[in-house]
């Protein structure tokens, strides 16, 4: 196996053409589920491989309670460098755990205490807190989402933006784009060459919800000229970690996408065009490369069941 065995850690890099593509050339729904699909099977992947190589690389240490013929010559010369691989392998394996542990607690919180500023408000889909500072986003739970507003927001937008901006809001709620999001924030905490899919998933799900404003409303310019209104006044919340109308990000890009028209209903453009060659191009890429982390992952794994005795 040779050094192919820590492909799974460094391929994610061949995502990034894919993820640039993706969130400029194809439907935002579209890129939004590409794009969260290929970072959980990279992210799983690394993450499984990088686990197999501190096993590997420390089953001969005293004590370990590992099988004793994962501590065989044989399994070892699958990693290069195994003893200093696996040590190594163990603080990254820690720092994993850790990232994506807070960042499990830190979304549990958000939601948490945005439950609890709901207390006492009517149980209706779209509550309005009194506050001066302007924001807009879309709580989910299990029974049913809430769209929750500020009053300086409202003010901000007259009664057509206020529109499009709860069609947004709603579409956040029915597609489940904290779950893309999530999905993507501990994609990037397992492996760091994977924060460029998680802005592009962002992304995506900001336009998906841009555009599924603009066909409820039926007008694009007023669906952009909310979306550019909501971003200058808005201030940084308490729930910034949830889907919102004014989310951080590249909004210029947001508002020029609903100046242009509707993007292709298809789900891949047409293969005889340069767009298309590039993005089944890097769409390849991007299969191969999780399928080398796959195969890799798979090869580590037979090669400790080959050495364990039944």
């Amino acid at each position: 196996m040779g050094v192919f065995v820590f492909l799974p850690l460094v391929l994610p890099l061949t995502a990034w053409p894919i993820a640039r593509l993706a969130q400029q050339r194809l439907d935002p729904r579209a890129a939004a589920r590409l794009l969260t699909a290929v970072a959980v099977v990279l992210a799983v992947s690394s993450t499984l491989c990088l686990a197999l190589i501190m096993v590997v690389g420390t089953a001969q240490l005293p004590g370990n309670p590992l099988p004793d013929g994962w501590s065989d010559p044989e399994v070892r010369k699958a990693v290069p460098f195994d003893e200093v691989a696996g040590k190594v392998a163990i603080p990254a394996l820690v720092a994993v755990a850790v990232a994506c542990g807070r960042t499990l607690w830190r979304h549990s919180r958000v939601r948490r205490q945005a439950v609890r500023a709901l207390r006492g408000l009517p149980a209706t889909q779209i509550a309005v807190l009194p506050d001066e500072t302007p924001y807009a986003y879309a709580l989910p739970s299990r029974e049913r989402g809430r769209i929750v507003v500020s009053t300086a927001m409202l003010t901000c937008l007259d009664q057509h933006e206020r529109e499009a901006l709860f069609a947004h809001e709603r579409t956040h709620l029915v597609a489940h784009h904290h779950r893309f999001l999530l999905a993507a924030q501990l994609a990037a905490r397992a492996n760091p060459f994977l924060r460029p899919l998680k802005t592009a998933i962002a992304f995506s799900a900001e336009r998906w919800a841009d555009e599924a404003a603009a066909r409820t409303v039926g007008d694009r310019r007023l669906v952009a000229r909310a979306v550019g209104k909501a971003a200058l006044v808005s201030r940084p919340s308490p729930t910034q970690s949830l889907a919102g109308f004014a989310a951080p990000g590249p909004v210029p890009r947001r508002v020029r996408a609903l100046l242009e028209p509707p993007p292709d209903a298809r789900t891949l453009p047409p293969t005889a065009t340069a767009v298309g060659l590039a993005l089944w191009t890097a769409a390849a890429g991007t299969t191969a490369s999780a399928l080398s982390s796959a195969n890799a992952t798979v090869a580590l794994v037979s090669v400790l069941h080959a050495a364990t005795p039944l």
